[in-house]
């Protein structure tokens, strides 16, 4: 008798206890794993953040560069615009015969003053020219001819 208690005893409480270690065993894992899953969540929920801070922040900068390019675009045309002016002002005639001769008389005259200055300096190192007469001839290219190619093709 003692053995069939022993038996009854013995096969049921083992499986109450196992079953109840075994559950709270389960429990403990999925508590474990949902663990896990929340700090990988909060690392996934952190790294887009970290992107989203970051793609509103080159947008920024791209706004930025946006509005300095604009900025730069009409800074240019009011330069333009006024250089076109001048332009203009200096070939209307005002009615008075010596300020529109000289008007019409003086660009031609610094032209010609410059080939002059430039000859002379060639001249004077024997026909070979030096930084001095490079910078010279450079500059009035850059004004005879670059200033007016440049300008027509509205640079």
């Amino acid at each position: 008798m003692i053995s069939a208690l022993i038996s009854f005893l013995g096969g049921s409480v083992f499986r109450a206890i196992w079953g109840e270690v075994s559950s709270w065993w389960n429990k403990r894992q999925d508590h474990e794993h949902e663990v896990a899953l929340l700090a990988l969540q909060e690392q996934i929920a952190q790294a887009q953040h970290l992107r989203t801070l970051e793609a509103q922040r080159a947008q920024a900068e791209l706004g930025i560069k946006t509005i300095e390019v604009a900025a730069e675009s009409a800074v240019s045309q009011i330069e333009t615009g006024a250089w076109l002016e001048a332009v203009k002002g200096t070939t209307t005639t005002t009615g008075s015969k010596w300020i529109d001769a000289w008007n019409g008389g003086i660009r031609p005259m610094v032209a010609t003053w410059a080939i002059v200055l430039i000859t002379l300096h060639f001249a004077r190192n024997g026909w070979v020219l030096d930084d001095n007469g490079w910078s010279l001839c450079g500059s009035a290219l850059g004004i005879y001819l670059a200033d007016r190619a440049l300008f027509k093709r509205g640079k």
